[in-house]
């Protein structure tokens, strides 16, 4: 099933965290960018806040009909959580829930960021059209 409705994009990062709007050809109509939070625990409902005002900001108004969210490890894909080394506030933190719960007709999909960095450069970047493509994340 094919979807002519835009996706939302989230890329979680240790010093950054990036939203966009995109649409299902893969261009980006709306972005926005934030320094990702202190890493001490305990700020972890105040990061997704933030994350969560991006969000509104990107959309616009528009319900997507995805969300995308790459994120670094470790995670677990199963019960959707994850746990950033390099954010402690975030240790089992239910990042797909969370967007279910405030989006609960779109297919959310949660992967490592590294994963997901290569399949869009596969899909639309410098891998478009490789039969073979590697992607290195230092």
């Amino acid at each position: 099933m094919t979807s002519s409705a835009p996706v939302l994009a989230i890329d979680f990062g240790g010093t950054k965290v990036a939203t966009a709007l995109v649409d299902p050809d893969g261009s980006v109509v709306r972005r926005s960018q934030m320094p990702t939070a202190p890493t001490q625990a305990g700020v972890g409902d105040e990061l997704y806040a933030g994350i969560e005002t991006m969000v509104e900001k990107v959309l616009d108004g528009v319900t997507p009909s995805g969300i995308g969210i790459g994120c670094g490890g470790p995670m677990d894909w199963a019960a959707g959580t994850v746990s950033p080394l390099n954010v402690p506030a975030w240790r089992e933190y239910p990042l797909r829930q969370r967007l279910l719960d405030r989006f609960p007709a779109a297919v959310v999909r949660l992967h490592n960021d590294a994963i997901a960095m290569a399949v869009g450069e596969h899909w639309r970047g410098a891998g478009r059209g490789s039969s073979a493509f590697l992607g290195v994340v230092v």
